[in-house]
């Protein structure tokens, strides 16, 4: 019924969808005694842990993290700091 070269295919094509199945189990195999985790593992909880609540937004401050002089002062070192690494180079900001 078979030829060679076809019941090998089937044979080939059954051992790839035998180790996809198996794969799916793979949680439930590592919580076996004899396969599973090292001894030394810590345990598992007993409850799953609660999702962190994401839509908690903090409470508003009540003052501005910079105070704008310290903004504007900190906006000029760094306009600073990026023409001296411009100069070294050769190239102006403006250039790029």
């Amino acid at each position: 019924m078979f030829r060679d070269g076809s019941r090998k295919a089937w044979t080939v094509t059954a051992l790839v969808m035998l180790a996809l199945s198996v794969g799916g189990c793979a949680t439930s195999i590592a919580d076996m005694p004899l396969v599973g985790l090292p001894s030394d593992a810590p345990a598992r909880p007993k409850e799953a842990g609660a999702y962190p609540a994401i839509h908690d937004l903090p409470a508003a401050r009540e003052q501005s993290a910079l105070e704008p002089s310290e903004q504007v002062k900190i906006q000029k070192e760094l306009i600073a700091a990026r023409d001296r690494q411009a100069g070294g180079t050769g190239t102006s900001p403006a250039a790029k």
